[in-house]
């Protein structure tokens, strides 16, 4: 039996996780089991463990259509260029929140690398849960920034932030990253098991 942490999906059901070293919620660490079965129906009583509420909801693994187009878009500056997949993009926000002079989405480009330092740049990237944005210092050296941490974290309202575990299924996302990537919760996504942002669209939350 092997101790690698693993997740895999169950057809119109939970997220099953096994040998999880860290699971942290808004509030901070939470006590783990050797297998969870976590919701992404959006509908369990137990957030964010499974209760069962995907039969009664109807849940589907698959279906409907990604917010965002898959496609990589560069946003380039002196020294460093920023790509961005806004199908990959979850909406957290790490980015306007670390370096809103950089990042800012009233202007156009939304991303000015020029506004700020490189070091401001790479600590975004590495903020970033979902892989959507990555650094290019040059065209052979891309990269997504990822600490060596093994963990599941809940975002509140939003969806389950993966690092250093494989993905239930294979991400085939433009410049995606197995990496760090980030699964659905809420059951609203067009790209499932991934999330696309949808419970930001939709107002979504833990409580409902």
């Amino acid at each position: 039996m092997t101790d690698t942490p693993k997740i895999e999906e169950r057809e119109n059901g939970p997220l099953v996780v096994s040998n999880i070293p860290n699971l942290r919620g808004p509030d901070g660490e939470m006590e783990t089991k050797q297998v969870m079965a976590l919701c992404r129906c959006g509908a369990s009583k137990k957030k964010p463990f499974c209760d069962g509420s995907h039969n009664d909801a109807g849940f589907e693994s698959r279906g409907g259509k990604p917010a965002g187009r898959d496609r990589v878009m560069p946003f380039e500056g002196k020294e460093v260029t920023v790509n961005f997949n806004p199908m990959l993009c979850a909406h957290a926000a790490e980015c306007g929140r670390l370096a809103g002079h950089i990042f800012d989405s009233s202007k156009r480009p939304w991303i000015q690398p020029d506004e700020g330092t490189v070091e401001e740049v790479k600590a975004v990237v590495a903020a970033c849960p979902s892989g959507a944005l990555s650094l290019a210092l040059s065209e052979d050296d891309v990269t997504h920034i990822v600490t060596d941490k093994v963990e599941i974290r809940v975002q509140e309202h939003g969806p389950y932030w993966v690092q250093n575990i494989a993905p239930p299924v294979p991400m085939d996302a433009v410049g995606g990253t197995d990496e760090k990537y980030v699964l659905c919760r809420c059951g609203l996504s067009g790209n499932k098991p991934f999330c696309d942002g949808s419970h930001r669209d939709a107002k979504w939350r833990d409580d409902t």
